[in-house]
């Protein structure tokens, strides 16, 4: 029986097998491997005895459910999957977890875990970067309001709106680059990191097992791996998820029906809005990752709480994390897929936009007729109070602004008829939204080339 909204709904395939019970037993498996590969490099371990640890640390030979089996008994999952190798192991089973402490194979094949998760991760980040240049490129002389405090104020471009988005995005792979070092690494430093059961090689030991499963090398660690890189993974993941809730957040207000300048795709043949009200074409996708940020955003509290552990370690980490990591990092991957899916998808309504610029009767170019008038001679304050007075009157009066304007004569002994249509084309009024749409449109590009 599915229980699990993961199970049924959310996340993809790829994302549940890393961090699905059989995805932790395939990594512990080959962290255990390592290990003895490492001790079989460093002359502690025959050729012969590791070819069968290799052989036998593999699912099909050392089952789950065997593995199942013994930890009924013993109450302890790492040393029922070291009496499960040895069993299988035979002679060789002596070298198997030689040195090692629970937590060496635990840590570790969470470091793998993270490491696989943190290359699908970049993979979504990308597609949904390259998707969102595609639409700034498209939309990059769509002028349209721009809207501070929700209120009709000067025009900008669709194309700056999702530049601004883009270059976030843009940031976050840096970010998730810088970070993945410090975040995909394991420890095999024993029960309280001094490397003792290890002998004088264990740093060797434990750099050998590390490189050679693809992991970073930690410097000074306790039974486990420092937790502010969790913290870190999970602030990344909270950070993306809630920049891509509020590019979704921005499309679902463009669909209101009193604005209509932009919105989710919709397929008329097929899709149902509503189950009384026909006519209805709502945001679902949006409104369903936004969702699912929130749920990833509500795992940072508990990440912090895990890095405050007893001594040198205690178990209290250990339940949480079996949420926080998984399911932060599958609802993720599935908020950046469903980003990408709307903006693949999205329509921008440039008529709307401008109908919309010309409902304000003008007001919204106030600004740009008052820096003309400093131009000529006359003080910015006054400027500013000339069309303060100007806005107002056309709001009474419910008139066009520029009509107001050619009745103003401190307007009109400056500037002709012509001149002022041409200050009232909005397209004339969004300064260097285009050449900031370009340089953010080959940066990105650049980024994930």
């Amino acid at each position: 029986m599915a229980f699990c909204p993961l199970d049924y709904r959310y996340g993809c395939q790829d994302f549940k097998q890393i961090w699905s019970e059989d995805g932790r037993h395939e990594r512990q498996l080959e962290v255990e491997r390592a290990l003895v590969w490492a001790h079989q490099q460093m002359g502690r371990v025959t050729a012969e005895d590791y070819a069968v640890i290799e052989r036998i640390s593999v699912p099909d030979v050392v089952t789950k459910q065997r593995v199942s089996e013994i930890e009924a008994e013993t109450r302890h999952d790492i040393m029922a999957l070291t009496k499960a190798m040895a069993e299988a192991a035979g002679d060789a089973g002596w070298c198997v977890h030689l040195g090692a402490t629970s937590n060496d194979i635990v840590d570790t094949a969470v470091g793998l875990q993270l490491r696989d998760s943190l290359v699908l991760l970049r993979k979504s980040l990308c597609d949904l970067i390259s998707v969102c240049a595609d639409v700034a490129e498209r939309e990059r002389d769509t002028v349209m309001l721009g809207r501070p405090h929700g209120q009709a104020a000067v025009p900008i471009t669709f194309g700056l709106k999702t530049a601004v988005w883009l270059d976030e995005l843009r940031r976050h792979l840096i970010r998730l680059d810088e970070a993945s070092p410090r975040i995909a690494v394991g420890k095999f430093l024993g029960a309280v990191g001094t490397g003792a059961a290890q002998g004088e090689g264990a740093r060797e030991l434990q750099r050998l097992i590390l490189e050679h499963l693809g992991l970073g090398v930690p410097l000074a660690t306790t039974q486990v791996v420092g937790r502010d890189r969790y913290i870190e993974y999970v602030h990344w993941m909270a950070n993306t998820a809630t920049t891509c809730q509020k590019v979704l957040t921005e499309i679902r207000n463009l669909q209101r029906s009193e604005i209509a300048e932009a919105g989710e795709g919709f397929d008329v043949k097929k899709q149902v809005g509503s189950s009384t009200m026909a006519h209805k074409k709502n945001p679902i996708t949006s409104e369903n990752a936004s969702g699912l940020a929130r749920i990833v955003r509500s795992f940072i509290a508990p990440s912090h709480e895990n890095a405050i552990l007893w001594h040198e370690r205690d178990l209290a980490n250990s339940s949480a994390e079996r949420f926080t990591l998984s399911h932060a990092s599958a609802l993720c991957e599935d908020v950046l897929a469903k980003t990408a899916k709307v903006l693949r998808g999205m329509w921008v309504d440039a008529e709307r936009c401008l109908r919309n610029i010309e409902d304000q009767r003008g007001l919204v170019m106030a600004e740009k007729v008052m820096i003309e008038l400093t131009s000529h001679g006359i003080g910015r304050d006054e400027a500013h109070e000339i069309l303060r007075t100007a806005s107002f009157t056309a709001q009474e009066t419910e008139e066009h602004l520029m009509d107001i304007c050619m009745r103003t004569p401190e307007i009109t002994a400056v500037f002709s008829v012509e001149d002022l249509e041409a200050m009232f084309n909005p397209a004339n009024h969004i300064g260097v939204s285009g050449e900031l749409v370009d340089e953010a449109v080959a940066l990105a590009r650049e980024a994930i080339a």
